[in-house]
């Protein structure tokens, strides 16, 4: 029975790593630009001038 009650602390303390992670990538504005990236693909790559890549 104390191996449960050890899993479900250790559960938890990792679930509080993640929730923090969240809270500082949205803090640091990792989430604040969610327009470009659904755009991005359709445009097309640039070409360079002299001919295809060898």
């Amino acid at each position: 029975m104390s191996a449960i009650f050890f899993l479900i602390g250790c559960s938890v303390f990792i679930a509080l790593i993640f929730l923090a992670a969240f809270f500082w990538a949205n803090q640091t504005g990792q989430h604040d630009d969610t327009h470009t990236p659904s755009i991005r693909m359709l445009f097309d790559d640039e070409v360079e001038e002299g001919g295809p890549p060898t």
